[in-house]
């Protein structure tokens, strides 16, 4: 696939660490596709979520669709930024945990960064699977199954992990690669 004709979804809620959404979100419009930011309803702002910039509350991020309102087959990607908070918040949300279910059963990529993998952890989607993540869940990766790996990327049949946002250049390249390699046969939920 081309990455002009993708159309790739970032799910996020406040408290995301904002370089983590802004980054992919605008490196991935720059190389043409085309990028959904979406978040449950159960936000404080109808229109925007709040990031979190490093060490305090960032800006206003603009929401593209409600969360719940998704159906996967719309998108050829799938992006989880990370921060303590976000992650947190969505591995509570039904609707992110199948969505994260649903990409990666269907092959398609699958990207979490920095605590995003927490979302990973929750879908049931990392046992046996090479992964990174930040490193203060890297136990709880392990006792998911994973493979951890202290890399900047990790890519595993397209399943693409980061560590934190010094790892967001090559993580990004990685994403625009797993989209234009198209979907990954053969990954299945590991009992």
């Amino acid at each position: 696939m081309n990455i002009q004709d993708a159309k790739v979804l970032i799910i996020a809620t406040d408290g995301v660490e904002q370089v983590e959404l802004t980054t992919p979100r605008d490196k991935l419009r720059q190389a043409g596709a085309t990028v959904d930011v979406a978040a449950p309803k159960n936000r404080q702002r109808p229109s925007a979520i709040r990031g979190w910039d490093m060490k305090d509350w960032g800006e206003e991020i603009p929401i593209d669709k409600d969360l719940e309102d998704i159906d996967p087959e719309q998108y050829d990607a799938l992006v989880i930024p990370g921060g303590q908070i976000n992650p947190d918040l969505l591995r509570v949300q039904d609707k992110a945990v199948q969505l994260v279910r649903s990409f990666y059963e269907s092959g398609k990529p699958l990207a979490a960064i920095c605590h995003g993998p927490w979302l990973l952890i929750e879908a049931g989607v990392v046992k046996g699977v090479n992964a990174t993540s930040y490193n203060s869940i890297k136990t709880d990766m392990i006792n998911a199954g994973a493979n951890w790996q202290n890399e900047p990327v990790v890519v595993d049949n397209g399943l693409i992990t980061s560590r934190n946002p010094s790892d967001l250049e090559p993580f990004v390249a990685k994403i625009v690669e797993e989209i234009q390699e198209g979907r990954h046969h053969g990954r299945r939920i590991a009992a």
